[in-house]
């Protein structure tokens, strides 16, 4: 199985960045000890603050891979481009967030991916992208049991 974590804007500057709301460690060290927790899964990881290339990702992810976890940050609000991008694709696409984006300021509360996303998961800090493999594996384990 092969997982891209993609996230969008800002979160190049996860663990400098408001770490009262999104926590203090880099994306970095985190996307590691993903890797040493799922050796059984292909992970790979983008992030871009343009979205262009954002909706490139989403694109490509079409045949690659088996599922995409992502966090658009800021664009979760805003772009209809990257909702239809998720919505043209096939591979199931997991929405996360770090925070609560119900619990933050009320422009926040409307996502336009969480429509065309297969689930979404928040406010369980970085643990939100862990989660969000989780589900992605066992997707595919009960589709693997209908087969």
């Amino acid at each position: 199985m092969k997982i891209l974590i993609l996230n969008g804007p800002n979160l190049n500057l996860q663990g400098r960045r408001e770490t009262g709301v999104y926590g203090t460690q880099p994306f970095g060290d985190f996307f590691t000890a993903l890797q040493e927790r799922y050796p059984q899964v292909g992970l790979e990881y983008f992030q871009s603050n343009i979205e262009g290339e954002l909706i490139d990702a989403v694109q490509q992810a079409e045949g690659r891979f088996d599922g995409v976890v992502f966090n658009a940050g800021g664009y979760t609000h805003t772009s209809v481009a990257l909702r239809d991008a998720v919505a043209a694709v096939s591979v199931p696409v997991v929405e996360v967030h770090i925070s609560s984006i119900l619990a933050r300021e009320e422009f926040r509360h409307v996502s336009l991916l969480a429509s065309v996303a297969v689930g979404s998961v928040m406010g369980f800090g970085l643990d939100s992208y862990r989660l969000g493999i989780e589900a992605l594996l066992e997707r595919a384990r009960a589709s693997a049991l209908q087969q």
